[in-house]
């Protein structure tokens, strides 16, 4: 049983949409935690920011802070949302750095530019476009993070290409993602609401960091996995989920 891409990427914006309006309130189902105050913040980079930011966090971890970022880098956030890792990368690359968030939801992006301008985060930009197809240069990043977005696309093959692509050579990739240990059934992948709930789109870690390598990525490391349970909701006959941050480079 297969679902069309086209049929995921409207499902996941339907669902990220009515978020940033205010009509649902979790990514992760009901009973999911995917706040920013469980999910492993430095308490005290959280404390800056505004609310508005902060609680519209739909992550799975935190992959800035094994980005190790420095002075002058340019990073991109794949599926950036309301903007909590842009805006936190952006203080660690400074005013000589800069920082792309790209998120295909539109309600997102105007949340993400509102709490721009009241941050006043003058090296942030948001654009609109799918992970799939990055809206970014060839070989102009040198930094790429992620949190809880990859699970989402129908085609990861694809998301790892595109990261590769813009990448700089020697640049590196930090992400937090939901994966699995073992399959989920066909009917249960063709379960587009946990699909977009970080449910049914997640893979296999070792399929997972597979793709990374196929894309041409070196250097894979899974840096830690962690029971997703309060992240995400698990159903019977479901494989076990984690939330894994990973990481990569681009060969030099």
């Amino acid at each position: 049983m297969s679902i069309a891409n086209v049929t995921i990427h409207e499902v996941v914006q339907e669902r990220y949409g009515s978020i940033a309006a205010g009509v649902s309130q979790s990514c992760c189902g009901p009973a999911g935690n995917c706040g920013a105050d469980a999910l492993g913040y430095d308490t005290a980079n959280l404390a800056t920011l505004p609310d508005e930011v902060v609680n519209l966090s739909l992550g799975c971890g935190d992959p800035v802070s094994i980005a190790s970022l420095k002075p002058g880098e340019w990073v991109l956030d794949l599926g950036s949302g309301g903007g909590i890792d842009c805006f936190l990368a952006a203080r660690q690359v400074g005013d000589t750095g800069y920082v792309i968030g790209v998120d295909m939801t539109l309600e997102m992006l105007k949340r993400a530019n509102e709490n721009k301008q009241k941050l006043g985060a003058h090296n942030v930009e948001f654009r609109r476009g799918q992970i799939e197809a990055l809206p970014v240069v060839d070989n102009s990043i040198d930094v790429i993070m992620s949190n809880c977005v990859i699970n989402l696309s129908p085609d990861k093959a694809g998301v790892f290409a595109e990261a590769f692509r813009v990448l700089k050579p020697g640049g590196r990739i930090s992400v937090s993602d939901i994966v699995t240990e073992g399959e989920f059934t066909p009917e249960m992948r063709a379960d587009t609401l946990q699909w977009a709930e970080c449910v049914t789109g997640a893979l296999p870690v070792e399929e997972y960091t597979d793709f990374m390598r196929a894309a041409g990525f070196v250097e894979i490391q899974v840096v830690d996995k962690s029971d997703a349970e309060g992240i995400v909701e698990r159903s019977e006959g479901m494989p076990r989920i984690f939330s894994a941050r990973v990481t990569a480079n681009k060969p030099g």
